[in-house]
C-alpha cells in the first residue's frame, strides 16, 4: 500500500452525490456517477478523496471536486484538457509542473485557477491533474514559465493507492 493517509471515510447521501456529480458534469462535459452509486468521501493528507467502490475516482480541493487520473480514464471527459508534447511526458509523470512551451493544445474554456487534466499529444491518455495558472488562450500562447501546477499524476501516492 502507498504512503497516503486515508481517514474518516464515510458514505455520502444521494443529495450530496447528485450535487457533486452535477458540478463535475458541468465542468467536464460527461455524466459521472448516479445517485444510487456507492460514493464515499474521505480525508487524505493533501485533499479529500472520492471513492466509488474501492477506487479513488475523484478529489476535492478547496471545496471543488475533480476527477483523479483513474477517474478520467474511467469517465473520459471532453473538457478541461490540456495537451502536452511528448518531450514533456516523462517530466509530467514524475510530478513536474507544466511549462508553457510544452503545451500543444488547451480547452479554450479554461479559466485561470481552474482544475485541469493533462494528456499527451500522441495517445491522448491522461497523465496528471493540475491547477491552471493561465486562461485557455494564455496556455495556447506558449509563453515561457510555469503554466500548470501539478497536484496529482500517474505514479504518485494517490495513483499507487489504487493498485
Amino acid at each position: 500500500m502507498a504512503d497516503i493517509m486515508i481517514r474518516k471515510r464515510k458514505r455520502m447521501r444521494s443529495k450530496e452525490i447528485k450535487a457533486i456529480s452535477e458540478e463535475l458534469e458541468a465542468a467536464l462535459g460527461v455524466p459521472v456517477f448516479g445517485e444510487t452509486d456507492p460514493v464515499d468521501l474521505a480525508e487524505s493528507s493533501e485533499f479529500n478523496v472520492l471513492f466509488l467502490g474501492g477506487d479513488i475516482v475523484g478529489l476535492v480541493l478547496e471545496g471543488r471536486p475533480f476527477l483523479t487520473v483513474r477517474g478520467i480514464l474511467k469517465y473520459k471527459p471532453s473538457r478541461k484538457a490540456v495537451t502536452v508534447d511528448m518531450g514533456a511526458v516523462p517530466y509530467v509523470t514524475n510530478g513536474a509542473d507544466v511549462m508553457g512551451p510544452g503545451i500543444m493544445d488547451a480547452d479554450p474554456g479554461i479559466a485561470e485557477g481552474d482544475l485541469v487534466w493533462i494528456r499527451d499529444v500522441r495517445n491522448l491518455v491522461p497523465l496528471a491533474v493540475g491547477i491552471s495558472l493561465r486562461s485557455g488562450s494564455g496556455l495556447m500562447n506558449k509563453e515561457k514559465g510555469k503554466a500548470i501546477r501539478t497536484i496529482h499524476n500517474v505514479g504518485d501516492k494517490l495513483w499507487k493507492t489504487g493498485e
